[in-house]
């Protein structure tokens, strides 16, 4: 795609202001994956009814898949049904994981308000050298990035890791410093996919590191982290999808208390993708097994809207703090 796009054109928003806001209120802005024109169209839906601000993203994957052209429209169209909605609440479309400098730029080319790349498996100071050099060109147009320290195991679309790293907090001083990135990810113990733990009977999941997270808080004051892996794996669609076919044992997320008590800190920015996908997948294999001779897409895709509606003004107003602060 040869033309150059400003996300100011499609009526978006960078994230600088927002995480500002959120650090100063003692709240978290959403940041949801979608894949499909439901999930997009839930989202906003939820949003706006709950005035919440919003961080609509995308993998490389998801990119791929929905085609970067469709893709910058259906963020136009996005907000314009939050205006239809009289709900002018602030968008950021995002790049979730970006794995290179072409791709960063390519997403800021076509229209993102936001990357972040992730050069958290690199040596330290690739990491640095690569989060820098997506920082200078992003800045230029106006784009805000997220970088990444420590790694966080699991797998969810094109990223995967065997095991987790928890952030240094001595080395967060340093690279905010260096890089110059608008936020930063840290692991303290959430990780991605729907599988997070790995739990014996009996066991629960174990706490997430807040000692970590209040040492990166003092290295960084007032600086937005993000915690990337947030989903809680909401034990009735892991049901529903047992009961009807589907095959999901062992899959647990984090606790919404403990993302509460997350919100409430410096962590500003909180990704939720397997919670979605699980809501998706469960209404779908509900919807089809209980009324087996339906084939509109709209009937059991629309079931799943509604549900996803649901979760999300649930998670906004809930867990993430984030209602009426649009």
């Amino acid at each position: 795609m040869g033309d150059t796009v400003s996300y100011k054109d499609l009526g978006l928003v960078n994230s600088r202001e927002l995480f500002r806001k959120a650090v100063d209120g003692g709240y978290a802005i959403p940041a949801y994956n979608f894949n499909n024109l439901e999930q997009l169209q839930a989202i906003i839906m939820a949003c706006a009814e709950t005035a919440s601000p919003v961080i609509i993203q995308v993998s490389k994957g998801a990119r791929s898949y929905a085609n970067e052209t469709m893709l910058r429209y259906m963020a136009m169209g996005a907000v314009a049904m939050a205006r239809e909605m009289d709900s002018a609440i602030p968008v950021v479309l995002h790049l979730d994981h970006g794995d290179s400098f072409e791709l960063c730029k390519s997403c800021i080319d076509s229209g993102f308000s936001s990357v972040m790349i992730d050069g958290s498996h690199l040596p330290y100071d690739e990491n640095i050298a690569l989060t820098r050099q997506v920082v200078e060109y992003a800045h230029a147009h106006d784009v805000t990035v997220e970088g990444e320290l420590g790694v966080l195991a699991g797998i969810e679309d094109e990223v995967s890791a065997e095991k987790s790293t928890y952030t240094q907090p001595d080395e967060v001083e340093d690279f905010v410093k260096k890089t110059g990135v608008d936020s930063l990810a840290i692991s303290i113990g959430t990780s991605h996919g729907a599988y997070k733990f790995k739990l014996k009977e009996g066991e629960s999941v174990p706490p997430l590191r807040f000692d970590i997270l209040e040492e990166c808080q003092k290295r960084i004051p007032g600086f937005p982290i993000v915690l990337h892996g947030a989903s809680s794996v909401i034990p009735e669609y892991v049901a529903l999808i047992n009961q009807y076919g589907g095959k999901m044992d062992g899959a647990v997320g984090v606790p919404e208390d403990q993302l509460r008590k997350a919100a409430a800190s410096a962590v500003c920015k909180i990704n939720i993708d397997s919670d979605g996908r699980l809501a998706v997948t469960a209404k779908v294999r509900e919807y089809l097994a209980t009324n087996p001779g339906e084939f509109d897409p709209r009937k059991y895709l629309g079931e799943a809207r509604k549900e996803l509606i649901r979760l999300v003004k649930h998670k906004n107003e809930a867990v993430l703090g984030s209602a009426g602060k649009a």
